[in-house]
């Protein structure tokens, strides 16, 4: 047996949190650079996988395979396996979170004049740790081919993400200090209502398809890999009202976690009440599960619900991309305005998906990588400026740029990211999710094209209340960006100018992935409608 790489990558993030946990109390740095070691080491496995991922013509859908007999009486395997674009977030995933580590090196330490309660109290340990086991089982998510195995790491994550909403949540609010625990406590709540409410309506789901599958080939299975070459091989075939409430069960859990209109609501809390590095791998790492299953599940097991369902879809999508914008535009707290505006750029990714068309997938993967980034970027250097003024409402700032001319600058660069600016990575995701739109619903395209309007005014808008004007009091002496805090933004903004102007590499690997999605369901890109004359082709002749 080879080496099971894609184990490795997610085992070294799994064993790092258990490291970090078990360092004494009082060794709070040498914990810090347990979780910060391990995390590059994962680093190192996810590159592993990417050098030997082939993405050359007949190449393997599902590489780097992994399968070991689980639980044989109900057909559960240990299969993992992974195609261009599990790799891709599996790469965005491992790339993010060393910068979590150290962009929230401090935000789990004791207050000033805060004093132990025994052996026991080690927020700092518990923090990096579960930042480290949600990395692990984000990772098994997008390598997981066996729906059971999947389903459990998608269902587990929600726990150590609960603990680090509710107990290690931002600081800076409006309210005390027993206020904003009791903010902290509802946002995690909620959080964990929501999502566990979407799993279980999953796992009816997957019962269901296990069911269907034990009647038809005598053995329930869970693999992706057999159920699709029992239905190539006509062995294997799902009624229409079946597939299409197993459909509904699958895709309700993942636009919860997406998060799609009218399923979102979640979302602004749990990252208005989280620290920022928390509040990044929220929507930078953990959502994109959802949209990524999205395409795997929901299209590669059902293809005709998938085709049935993408116009209530669509409109749910234009939904999300208007009025996550409109919402962020009112708002009067700096992070849940980005939270407004991932509710909207999440719109475009579900809208490439279902557009049904090789740019929109295409766009829609290329979009989870950069939205990833670019919300990193601009939520850690908003929590940089939060962490040092102590609010996070806008009307408390202004002037920034005189007194911290690079903060202002870095902030800038992130919020241009946001709102697609040319020459930066979300604009080649979000062009080609609109070109692939258009190709096949001009009326959406048109529509989600003023998501883009919006998205200018309430980024520009954001810039111009917090970084320009006279300096507002108490912002006279604001320090500007750290050693640290540079060495975490730098290589995100040069990672976004590099995505933006050659994203050849991302685009190629994930290319080979969604020609296998757009098969699964029977599509084919749209042919142009151009009408030519006898005179003019005489004359191009």
């Amino acid at each position: 047996m080879s080496f099971p790489l894609l184990t490795a990558t997610a085992l070294a993030p799994a064993i790092g949190a258990v490291a970090t946990a078990a360092v004494p109390a009082a060794r709070r740095t040498l914990a810090k650079w347990t979780a910060l070691g391990f995390s590059v080491l994962t680093v190192v496995f996810a590159a592993a996988v990417l050098l030997r991922f082939d993405t050359g013509p007949g190449a393997d859908r599902y590489q780097l395979t992994e399968s070991l007999t689980w639980i044989r009486d109900f057909g559960v395997t240990y299969e993992l396996g992974v195609d261009g674009i599990g790799v891709a977030l599996i790469g965005l995933t491992a790339i993010v979170i060393p910068f979590l580590i150290g962009a929230g090196w401090n935000d789990a330490d004791p207050k000033e004049g805060e004093t132990p309660q025994g052996k026991r109290w080690r927020p700092t340990q518990g923090f990096f740790a579960l930042i480290l086991l949600v990395e692990a089982m984000v990772i098994m998510s997008f390598a997981a081919t066996d729906i059971f195995l999947f389903y459990i790491f998608f269902e587990a994550m929600l726990i150590p993400m609960y603990f680090l909403i509710g107990g290690f949540g931002d600081r800076a609010g409006e309210h005390d200090e027993e206020g904003q625990a009791r903010q902290r406590s509802y946002a995690a709540v909620k959080f964990l209502l929501y999502n566990l409410a979407g799993g279980l309506v999953m796992l009816a789901a997957v019962i269901g398809l296990w069911v269907a599958t034990n009647d038809q080939l005598g053995n329930g299975t869970f693999s992706l890999t057999a159920i699709a070459d029992a239905k190539a091989a006509g062995e294997l075939t799902f009624g229409t009202g079946t597939e299409r409430w197993l459909f509904l069960g699958f895709f309700f859990a993942f636009a919860i976690k997406a998060p799609l209109w009218p399923l979102h609501t979640w979302l602004p809390n749990a990252m208005g009440e989280s620290t920022a590095p928390v509040a990044v791998l929220i929507t930078a790492v953990v959502d994109k599960v959802g949209t990524f299953a999205m395409l795997r599940f929901c299209l590669g097991l059902f293809p005709e619900a998938s085709t049935w369902a993408t116009p209530a879809v669509i409109v749910l999508s234009l939904v999300s991309i208007v009025y996550g914008a409109l919402l962020a535009l009112g708002q009067r707290d700096m992070k849940r305005l980005i939270a407004y505006a991932s509710i909207s750029h999440f719109g475009f990714i579900v809208l490439g998906i279902f557009v049904m068309t090789s740019q929109g997938h295409s766009g829609a993967t290329l979009y989870m990588i950069n939205h990833g980034i670019a919300t990193a970027a601009l939520m850690l250097v908003a929590g940089f400026l939060i962490s040092r003024r102590g609010s996070r409402l806008i009307a408390d700032y202004g002037g920034v740029q005189k007194t911290a001319p690079v903060l202002a600058g870095t902030f800038l660069i992130g919020g241009l990211a946001t709102l697609s600016l040319p020459g930066l990575g979300p604009f080649v995701s979000e062009f080609l999710v609109l070109v692939g739109t258009f190709s096949r619903y001009k009326a959406a395209g048109i529509i989600a094209t003023v998501g883009i309007v919006l998205a200018a005014l309430y980024v520009l808008v954001l810039y111009q209340r917090t970084m320009t004007g006279p300096v507002k009091p108490g912002l006279e002496k604001l320090p500007d960006l750290r050693m640290r805090e540079l060495a975490v933004v730098a290589p995100l903004i040069a990672l976004l100018i590099f995505l933006g102007v050659y994203p050849k590499p991302v685009t190629d690997l994930v290319n080979p992935a969604v020609e296998h999605t757009l098969s699964d369901v029977n599509k084919s890109d749209p042919q142009p409608d151009v009408t030519v004359t006898e005179a003019e082709g005489a004359s191009h002749e």
